[in-house]
C-alpha cells in the first residue's frame, strides 16, 4: 500500500514557476514508476510527466521544455518543476504510482493516487 500526498500548488502569474512535490509512504518507493497527471474542469485527466524506477522520464508534448520531473528515493518524493507557466496549465495536478518500470499514459495503469493540488495561472 502506498499513500501519496501532493503539495506546492498555488496561484501564480503567467510566466512564473512552481515546484510540486509528492511524498510517498512505504519502504518500496524506489520500485514504483511515478507519474504526474493534471485535470482541468470539464476535461479528462491527462499525464504530463512520468519517471521510471531507473529515472527515465517521459513528457507530454504540451509541456516539453517547461516541466521537469525528478525523484529522490532517499526522501520517497517525486517532484515536478514547472516553468514558464501558462493559463492553459491551470488544473488540479495529481501524483500517481504504479509497480514496475514502464511509464504509461493511461490513468488505469496506475495503482495509487494522491488527492491532488490546485495550480491556477493568471494571465
Amino acid at each position: 500500500q502506498v499513500q501519496l500526498v501532493e503539495s506546492g500548488g498555488g496561484l501564480v502569474q503567467a510566466g512564473g514557476s512552481l515546484r510540486l512535490s509528492c511524498a510517498a509512504s512505504g519502504r518500496t518507493f524506489n520500485s514504483y514508476t511515478m507519474g504526474w497527471f493534471r485535470q482541468a474542469p470539464g476535461k479528462e485527466r491527462d499525464i504530463v510527466a512520468g519517471i521510471s524506477v531507473d529515472s527515465r522520464s517521459y513528457y507530454a508534448d504540451s509541456v516539453k521544455g517547461r516541466f521537469t520531473i525528478s525523484r529522490d528515493n532517499a526522501l520517497n518524493t517525486v517532484y515536478l518543476q514547472i516553468n514558464s507557466l501558462e493559463p492553459e496549465d491551470t488544473a488540479v495536478y495529481y501524483c500517481a504510482a504504479r509497480s514496475g518500470s514502464l511509464i504509461y499514459s493511461q490513468t488505469s495503469r496506475y495503482d495509487y493516487w494522491g488527492q491532488g493540488t490546485q495550480v491556477t495561472v493568471s494571465s
